[in-house]
């Protein structure tokens, strides 16, 4: 969801429900797959997560020297209203983040099924990397952050009705 103008604590909260949604959605696929020997290409099914950097911009990156004056760069135009500063001429994205989704490469355990359709002819079935266990915590802290963004997306709006009845 985008949100345009300087409502940030909104689009900040939406951001990262947005963010929690996909994990959740990886975590359910995880737990319906968790016992899938083989998949399309042949193999058990292999755990997926989700990663979320965020492009770090630091204060300094921001400073530039000019004529033995310090000044700091926009980011916006719409901060400072002179042409006395530098523009940024940096390519970065508009939110600052970049989110895959990995495919944890862990071998799953080994278990003797000689009856099994999939075993090798050991009589042994490699199964999916899935530990329900581990997915089960991932899910209940991604509701807890999904949950807090919630109260934080609601406070920030809360506050912004109340400074329109002032």
């Amino acid at each position: 969801m985008k949100i345009s103008g300087n409502l940030f604590g909104l689009e900040i909260s939406s951001r990262g429900m947005s963010i929690q949604r996909k994990k959740m959605d990886l975590i359910s696929q995880n737990i319906a797959n968790a016992d899938s020997v083989r998949t399309e290409s042949g193999e058990p099914y292999k755990r997926k997560m989700l990663t979320v950097l965020q492009e770090q911009n630091s204060f300094a990156a921001n400073l530039s020297v000019e004529n033995n004056v310090l000044k700091l760069s926009r980011t916006d135009s719409n901060h400072i209203n002179t042409t006395e500063l530098p523009q940024n001429n940096s390519q970065v994205s508009k939110d600052g983040l970049q989110i895959n989704e990995k495919t944890d490469t862990k071998p799953g355990e080994v278990l003797f099924m000689p009856e099994h359709p999939d075993a090798d002819e050991k009589g042994y079935v490699q199964m999916s990397n899935v530990n329900i266990i581990n997915e089960m915590v991932d899910m209940i802290a991604a509701t807890r952050s999904y949950e807090a963004n919630l109260q934080a997306l609601n406070s920030s709006k809360q506050m912004i009705k109340d400074s329109l009845e002032i």
